[in-house]
């Protein structure tokens, strides 16, 4: 919600009166402070989880738990420290590229320009990285991926072969459907 206001009140003052200064508070509060903020709770929550499984680990007494508790956290830590981490360098680098090109002279302005747009086509790896990340570093997600696959290849090889005798059937059924329907029309 906080967002989404930020953007409204950038959206007037910026384009609307020209107001540059809110362009830069709403660029550094959205692309660097908010996602250091992400990167700080996730670090948190690591540190928890790893508390957690040790203390677990610790309680039970038993080397075979601890090794298959250790090993359970550690993929969604690593995942989440990641995504974390890549959510952080493309959006702070492309904020201060960002800010440093709209506040720099003439001088060097054309060098900030080249590389605003490499980070602003790299920023927009944004919205997609988690998959990439789930799918380096997540063995079950890709497990799942590749039954989803297969099965959606299964699938429209199947279908394509058995056309002809699918449709008789479904027309069949809808028959069947049809009269047992009216029929009980009937009988009441």
């Amino acid at each position: 919600m906080a967002a989404l206001i930020g953007q409204a009140i950038h959206f007037v003052c910026f384009y609307g009166y020209e107001i540059f200064i809110i362009n830069y508070i709403n660029t550094i509060l959205l692309y660097l402070v908010v996602p250091m903020i992400v990167l700080i709770a996730n670090t948190i929550v690591v540190r928890e989880i790893c508390r957690r499984a040790s203390s677990d680990a610790g309680s039970n007494l038993g080397l075979r738990h601890h090794q298959s508790t250790s090993s359970q956290s550690a993929v969604p830590t690593v995942m989440l420290v990641t995504t974390s981490l890549v959510y952080v360098l493309l959006c702070s680098l492309w904020a201060i590229i960002y800010v440093a090109y709209w506040i720099s002279s003439t001088v060097g302005k054309y060098t900030l320009y080249s590389y605003y747009w490499i980070f602003d086509s790299l920023l927009l790896f944004v919205y997609a990285y988690n998959f990439y990340v789930y799918l380096i570093t997540g063995k079950q997600f890709r497990s799942e991926l590749r039954k989803l696959f297969c099965c959606c290849r299964r699938s429209s090889s199947s279908s394509s072969s058995s056309s002809s005798s699918s449709s008789s059937s479904a027309l069949a059924n809808d028959d069947f459907r049809v009269a047992r329907y009216g029929q009980a029309d009937t009988a009441v």
